[in-house]
């Protein structure tokens, strides 16, 4: 079990590294199409797509990465109070009852979704966007189906403190 957690756990580290680079990539071509508009008085559509293309990425996978790091959001006010024991409880059961099913949800309510941009060779409305739309919506499915991975690795972390604590 212990040895699936820090398999889960390095493959999540690995994504947070892309997400970083890609936030990095995002950066740059803000600061490359705010310096082309402001400074040459020239704009690329594909460029500002490319921008929310990289944010929508960052956001998606991003949300895994930070479940894995402990970075996201809950009542820290009543759970810093609680034991080791107690908090990894609520962790196992939160993971299980409220992010398992509406990630499963999402994962699996999404294909349809992006199966529909493939098949219609869907493309940005606005002349000169990016082709491909499948590629971004394709992103949903695959970026939940991480965040399914990296919930198992919590759950599996949390079993792990909560028998430490436990000693």
């Amino acid at each position: 079990m212990e040895k699936l957690e820090r398999i889960i756990s390095r493959i999540v580290d690995v994504m947070g590294k892309i997400t970083s680079l890609l936030l990095l990539l995002m950066v740059l071509n803000v600061s490359f199409d705010v310096m082309m508009r402001y400074l040459f008085h020239d704009s690329s559509v594909g460029m500002q797509e490319m921008e929310w293309h990289l944010f929508a990425v960052i956001f998606l996978f991003g949300i895994s990465v930070a479940l894995k790091d402990e970075g996201h959001v809950r009542v820290d006010f009543l759970y810093d109070n609680f034991s080791p024991r107690k908090k990894a409880v609520i962790n196992i059961l939160g993971t299980f009852f409220f992010l398992m099913p509406l990630a499963l949800l999402i994962f699996f309510g999404s294909f349809e979704y992006v199966k529909d941009a493939f098949i219609t060779h869907e493309i940005s409305e606005d002349p000169g966007g990016l082709p491909f739309r499948w590629v971004i919506k394709g992103m949903i499915p695959l970026s939940f189906g991480f965040l399914l991975m990296s919930g198992v690795g919590y759950v599996l972390q949390n079993i792990r403190l909560f028998r430490e604590a436990g000693k």
